[in-house]
């Protein structure tokens, strides 16, 4: 199922919202190139070949099952930075070419900060714009379908290659075909976006921070190769737009998903906290908590407590204190302890 929203919040195709599995935290999928780890993902996470259009050799939805036909599952876990996909594919020749090839293209914007990612106008010299802005603020990855002997599976279309090799990516792949022939190819792999990714190394990068409920710029790209090594059949691509390999304002809109309801407790306590001043101690709590809930009962580990949602407290004595959070509700009780996490000095 796709989702509408407004114009102001996506990129292209401005009509639809993709949607990203969020697993649960003791559900994170294995690399292995193996599926049924996969099978909890609803069909409503599965983009096949009708939501691609081929912008560059003129056939645009024009797309033969029996030549290519691809599914693409996307997901993360709360708490990593990490996407993961699934890519499920057919494909009636499948060439290994080491130059060129089958690829599946990945193109990221994980901050929506749009623009040329690739090429940059404002820089003459060629050799400069590559190391300072190619691939930098958004990213891009070739991913050879398969990769054949010898070669990375992965060519980063950028300044910084490292962001292809653990432990920033992994992957794997199962297939049994030969090159030239026809058959199914699952591909199973993990990334990690960069709001910054500098050509030096990951010193100096900024990964980019995952939030439940977001929207981060994503899109992709099938190039489909048959016998002839230097020039693809297809260029099927989601946006529905050529560029977007190296403009990130391409790409489409993508929200990442809570876990669906199956995989959440009827009731669970949480809270954060955060210090608001020091001097006087003082510390502001929030209740994060999931399920209907009826009343909250805090013990702040000094001897004091509160029965209110978000209460602010104020110590008396510096030190390191046990927190806890009692929720109850019609589904029943919930504790969350945080054992010397809140200090004040």
């Amino acid at each position: 199922m796709l989702l509408s929203i407004s114009p102001s919040q996506a990129l292209q195709r401005t009509d639809t919202e993709f949607k990203i599995f969020q697993f649960p935290a003791n559900m994170i999928p294995r690399i292995d190139g193996q599926t049924d780890d996969w099978t909890m993902v609803p069909d409503s996470y599965a983009y096949g070949t009708d939501q691609l259009s081929d912008t560059v050799m003129g056939n645009f939805t024009n797309y033969d099952r029996e030549d290519l036909d691809v599914t693409v599952r996307v997901g993360w876990v709360k708490g990593l930075n990490r996407l993961y996909f699934l890519y499920e594919a057919y494909d009636d020749y499948w060439n290994m070419y080491y130059k060129y090839g089958d690829l599946f293209e990945i193109a990221i914007d994980a901050d929506r900060s749009g623009g040329p990612n690739i090429a940059n106008p404002q820089i003459d010299d060629p050799w400069e714009s590559h190391f300072l802005f190619k691939g930098v603020h958004a990213q891009n990855y070739h991913i050879f379908t398969p990769s054949g002997e010898g070669r990375d599976w992965v060519f980063v279309w950028g300044c910084q290659p490292w962001i292809g090799r653990l432990p920033y990516a992994n992957h794997a792949y199962s297939y049994d075909f030969e090159e030239g022939e026809s058959g199914k190819l699952v591909l199973e792999f993990w990334i990690t976006p960069f709001d910054y990714a500098p050509y030096d190394g990951p010193e100096r990068a900024a990964v980019s921070k995952l939030e439940e409920n977001s929207l981060i710029a994503l899109s992709w790209a099938v190039l489909d190769f048959d016998e002839d090594h230097t020039e693809y059949e297809g260029f099927w691509n989601l946006s529905h737009e050529t560029r977007m390999d190296s403009d990130a304002s391409n790409l489409c809109a993508f929200r990442l998903m809570p876990l669906e309801p199956e995989y959440l407790k009827p009731l669970e306590a949480e809270y954060s906290f955060t210090v608001v001043n020091m001097d006087r101690r003082l510390v502001a709590f929030t209740d994060r908590s999931r399920g209907a809930i009826t009343s909250w009962s805090w013990d702040f580990g000094d001897g004091r407590s509160s029965t209110e949602q978000h209460p602010i407290h104020q110590y008396e004595e510096p030190g390191e204190f046990v927190v806890t959070l009692d929720v109850e509700g019609p589904q029943g009780k919930a504790r969350r302890v945080k054992v010397n996490q809140v200090m004040v000095k």
